[in-house]
Parts: structure tokens; sequence; C-alpha cells
């Protein structure tokens, strides 16, 4: 790895520990980690150019190889990298350095995540699309996204994690056109393609930020650059700030959330593959570049303002949507708004967890959708007997106990623990009320083992990330945590407990069309989307009603 000695940066290579077997073999793993996403481009580049069905079906299986052979690369390299911190040096991480790539835990955990989810979608599109007019199409593109998405997980250069970003929401963008012919479909992709633009104008002018601070561009060797020169400055408080807002639009946070709403025109795949992976990369942005700043920065408390903000807004109108779909896509803004909750308080373990968590889950929802009759959820009009209750507080009770035997399953911060007690009484109560009661009782007892076993899953990717001294929140991050925290408490209180009343019903009106906190960058994105869209060329037929505009349900 770096090592930073009298001010100057340099690759260890351990040599004395490393043989010619060794190297040879990391060597040929790491050839395969960067040649098989090649391949894979070289490809999407064939299946775009040749027009004859078998050629292009023969793409569809050599596709579905490439990954599973991916699959088992990023596997073995994981278990190299075990191998090299328990047994003896392999001079893996250090080769990676050397060709651009940056094999470590986080890398390793995200590309098998990527690789495993692109692979079930192509298998499940290659049936799904056959016979429609998107099938020749969305094989070129896919792969190019799903290309730049593991781009940027692997790299270790700023300038190519920025532009891989860039890539990955160009090339998304064609997915999302796939049908053209729907004006509802291209003014949606255009809303989508204005806040990607302004995303990557913001991680661009962080790059640049952190470099002006470390002269390097290398996030190994601005890692150990951060020991001698320091982790804070103007410019890294700029830069974490601009982050923040990059992340934000990626996840489709308030008050840019609108379009994740109205781009369900996409296929079914398209839509599994945006929530399952690429929103999920303003989590990852963090994760890999939070060792840069020190401690808690600007950027940190915009992300618990706007994540904390997100997650409470975005659950409560998840409950009221009548379309499983919609209700799914208000699920992919409140969980990634709790991500972000997640990685602002300095829980970044917890975060890369639900990140994975979150991919396979939606990944398979997506999917699943067409068999789903509706969306597994509690509605504002269901009643909560007091058995449910009872079941919850208790269930919240044992893990409570659970968390206080074990502090540093939450970093000791009771603001985390208060979260994982609220899920788990959360998870009890969704129970349905017709349940016999020895359902209940499992139902109990899953819940509550959600906290050990959050606790194996912890330690398992707690060596994934680098290991940074905890940092005590400032005073006002920790209060507007709590009260996020509050809030969301007291909204559950008052709608699940007189679901019928006055206030309950009102609310239910409102959080039906999301607080209408998206309407201001709407109407901006809208009346841009549409001026781009006739200065293309694009019929008329794009001045539809307000309400086929903004997704408002009929």
């Amino acid at each position: 790895m770096y090592e930073c000695i009298n001010g100057k940066v340099g690759v260890n290579l351990k040599e004395p520990n490393m043989t010619t077997l060794t190297t040879t073999a990391s060597l040929v793993l790491l050839m395969a980690w960067l040649a098989l996403p090649v391949a894979l481009l070289a490809l999407a580049g064939f299946a775009n150019w040749t027009k004859n069905p078998l050629k292009l079906a023969h793409c569809w299986r050599l596709a579905e190889s490439g990954f599973r052979l991916l699959l088992l690369a990023t596997a073995t390299i994981g278990a190299v990298l075990l191998f090299d911190r328990l047994v003896f040096d392999t001079g893996l991480p250090e080769l990676g350095i050397r060709l651009g790539l940056y094999p470590d835990g986080l890398a390793v955990w995200m590309a098998l995540m990527v690789c495993f989810i692109a692979w079930v979608i192509l298998r499940y599109t290659r049936d799904y699309l056959r016979g429609d007019p998107a099938y020749n199409a969305f094989l070129p593109w896919f792969l190019t996204t799903v290309v730049s998405v593991l781009v940027l997980v692997f790299t270790d250069h700023l300038l190519v994690l920025a532009g891989a970003w860039v890539g990955v929401s160009l090339s998304l963008h064609q997915l999302l056109t796939l049908y053209a012919e729907r004006p509802q479909a291209r003014l949606a992709a255009a809303q989508k393609f204005i806040a990607s633009r302004l995303g990557d104008a913001a991680i661009l002018a962080a790059v640049l930020l952190i470099w002006n601070h470390y002269g390097s561009f290398r996030i190994p060797e601005i890692y150990a650059l951060g020991e001698d020169l320091g982790r804070e400055s103007q410019s890294l408080t700029i830069a974490s700030v601009l982050l923040a807002v990059a992340a934000a639009l990626k996840c489709a946070q308030l008050p840019f959330h609108g379009w994740l709403i109205r781009v369900m025109e996409a296929p079914t795949p398209v839509s599994a593959l945006l929530h399952a992976g690429v929103v999920n990369l303003g989590g990852f942005l963090w994760l890999r570049l939070f060792p840069v700043f020190e401690g808690f920065t600007a950027g940190h408390m915009i992300l618990l303002v706007v994540g904390g903000a997100t997650a409470i807004v975005a659950v409560f109108t998840m409950m009221t949507q009548n379309s499983a779909k919609h209700g799914l896509v208000w699920s992919t803004n409140a969980q990634m708004g709790f991500m972000l909750f997640e990685i602002a308080l300095g829980a970044y373990t917890l975060a890369l967890l639900h990140l994975l968590a979150h991919s396979l889950y939606k990944a398979h929802s997506f999917l699943a959708v067409g068999r789903t009759v509706k969306v597994s959820r509690i509605a504002f009009s269901e009643q909560i007997s007091k058995s449910q209750a009872g079941l919850a507080l208790l269930a919240s009770g044992l893990a409570a106990a659970l968390l206080w035997q074990a502090p540093q399953l939450v970093a000791h911060k009771p603001v985390l623990a208060a979260l994982l007690v609220f899920a788990v009484g959360a998870a009890v109560l969704g129970t349905p009320g017709a349940s016999q009661k020895g359902a209940r009782v499992v139902v109990l007892l899953l819940a509550v083992t959600l906290v050990p076993l959050y606790g194996v899953l912890n330690w398992l990717l707690s060596t994934a990330l680098p290991q940074t001294a905890h940092t005590a929140l400032p005073v006002g991050a920790e209060w507007f945590a709590w009260v996020i925290l509050a809030v969301l408490f007291m909204l559950s209180l008052v709608l699940f407990a007189r679901p019928q009343g006055v206030v309950a019903q009102k609310l239910h009106w409102h959080f039906s069309q999301g607080l209408y906190l998206d309407k201001p960058f709407e109407k901006l994105t809208r009346r841009w989307a549409q001026t781009w869209l006739n200065a293309h060329g694009k019929p008329a037929d794009i001045r539809l009603r307000h309400g086929a505009l903004t997704g408002e349900r009929s």
C-alpha cells in the first residue's frame, strides 16, 4: 500500500513475503478483474452494431457468462485479500495499485453485488423483452451502464471515478428512453438528465478541490497524505458540501426526488437496475471518500438534514400508494434517506450493510412486482390492535436490552441504537392484524434476532472499510438526529393510534402527494426538459395535462 515518509508517498510492495507464485496468481486475478469489464464493453459495442438475431442472442449468452466469470474472479480476490490479512502478504493490493485498481473490501463487496444483480437482471430480461422493440437496444446500454458502475467501484483515481460517474448517468439515460414513443418517458428521462448533470458538475468540482488540498488524484495516496497534510481546509469543506449535493441528487433525495417517481415508463428490468444499483452510488461515493475528511463536516450535516427529512416523508408517502411500483419507488427514497442519515452519523459499516441489503431486496421486488398483488405495508387506514402494540413494545424492549449490553454494535451512538430499536418495533407492528398468535410470536423472535444478526454482519463487513477514530457528533447534529427520530415516532403514533381521525385523514391526503416537496424542482426541470425536447425536434405531444407530467394518480 501507499506509505508517507518525510512527506513523500510511495508504494510498499512488501517484497520479503512475496513469492513468484503468489505474485503471478495475484497478477492473473487482477488482469481478469480488469479485462472482463473491458470485454463486456466490447461486447456492448458489437451488440449495438450487429443486426443478426443469432449473433445478438449469442451476445446475451456471452454477457451472462462474463458476469459469472467476474463474480468468480471477484470472490477469489476477496479470498486472497482475506488470506493477505490473516496469513502472509500476497502482494495483490500493491499490484492492484500499479494497475490503477483499488482491490479492497469495499470494492469486492460492491462488485459482488453489482455482478450478481446484473446477471440476474440479464437472465430475467432475455425472456421479458423477447419480441419487444426494445430488445435489441437494451443489451448494449445495459452492459455500458454496468461496466461504468464497475469502473467507478474498481478505480483508485478520482478523475476516473468522476468520469465513470458521468458515464453511468449518460448510459442509463439511453435505457430510460427505450420507449421513445412515450412522451412521459422522454420527459421524465430529460428531467433525470438535468438532475444528473447538476450532480456531475458537483462531483467534478469536489474532485478538483480534493486535488487542490492533497495534490493527488490517487485515492490510496490521499489516504496516506492525510496523516501529514491534515484533513481540514476550506477546500475540503466545500468539497464535502459538493459531494453531499452529488449524493443527494444521485439518491433522489428531497427536493430532487421527483424524477425517480416519473421514470416508471421504462421497462421493469431498467427500474430494477436503477433502484438496485445506480441509485445507491451516492452512498458508495461517501463510503469510498469519507477518510478524505476529518470527522463531521458540513457535507455530513447536509446528509443528516436531507437524508433524515427524506426518510420521514418517504416512509409515510409509501404507505399511501395504490400502485405497487410507486410504493417501491417511495421505499427506495426512504431507504436511501436512512442510508445517508447513517453515513452522516459516522455509521459507515451500517450504511454499507444497508446499501447491499437494499440492492438485493429491491432487485427482487421489481423483478417480482408483476405477480405482487400489493406492496406489503401498513396502511394509514389499518387500526393497530392492542396485542400488536404490546408485541411491538416487547420486541423494542428486548432489542434495546441487547444494544445496552453491546453498544459497540452502534459505535456507542445512542441515536443509532434508537433507530435500530424503532426498526425492530416497526417490523413487529407490520404483522397483519388477522395473523394467529403463534405467527405473531415468530415474527417477534425474528425481529429481535435482527440485532445479533446485525452484529454478525457488522463484524463481517467492518474490515471492508478504512478504520478511523470515532468522533463525537456536534451537539447541533446530535439534537437534529434526535428530532428526526422523535418526529418519526410521533407521526407513527398519530397515524396508527387513530387512523380514521381528522388529523390522520388530512395527513393521508398530503402525504399521498409527497407533501408537494418536489414541485419547485419539478416545475423548473420540466420547463428545461420541454425546451430541450422541442429543440431536438420532438413532437408537441409532450404538452400533456399536468397530472400526466407530474405522475399524479388519477
